[in-house]
């Protein structure tokens, strides 16, 4: 399935848009839109803007998530986890990254730094009963099915 999102360069640079990489892709990449490297510092957190800002359409969300190769080489993660790009949001798309490595680590303009994933968002409809329904699972939470497989 294909959704019409409109972007915006909110500033004169080179970057292309968001693009999927292969065929298989579920999330596109997001460059940084940087006038100098920026280096992270081990802990440090910094928003890395992208140079973009996107209507996403309503019902849907944008969410941002982190590369499993600068995760694995670099330690470097989304701080917020998975970030979310609501529809109604219009301003420029930055990327919340975190150096949870051991070193320092140097972010320069073009790099991709993150994944942009487009996905539907239900929305919730609450209500409050006295009783829950019962399962196999119960309130067991926090690792109560165990660690070890088979």
């Amino acid at each position: 399935m294909s959704v019409l999102v409109r972007l915006r360069r909110v500033r004169a640079h080179d970057l292309p848009p968001p693009a999927y990489r292969t065929d298989g892709a579920a999330g596109m990449d997001l460059q940084a839109c940087l006038d100098a490297p920026m280096v992270l510092e081990p802990g440090q957190r910094a928003a890395v803007p992208t140079g973009f800002a996107f209507a996403i359409p309503a019902g849907w969300e944008m969410q941002l998530r982190a590369r499993s190769g600068l995760a694995l080489r670099h330690g470097i993660a989304l701080a917020n986890g998975t970030g979310t790009i609501d529809s109604d949001y219009r301003g420029e798309c930055a990327v919340l990254l975190v150096n949870l490595g051991a070193r320092p680590f140097t972010i320069r303009h073009g790099d991709r730094i993150a994944q942009a994933v487009l996905a539907p968002v239900g929305r919730c409809l609450w209500q409050e009963v006295d009783a829950l329904d019962d399962t196999p699972r119960g309130a067991g939470g926090f690792g109560s099915t165990g660690v070890a497989g088979c």
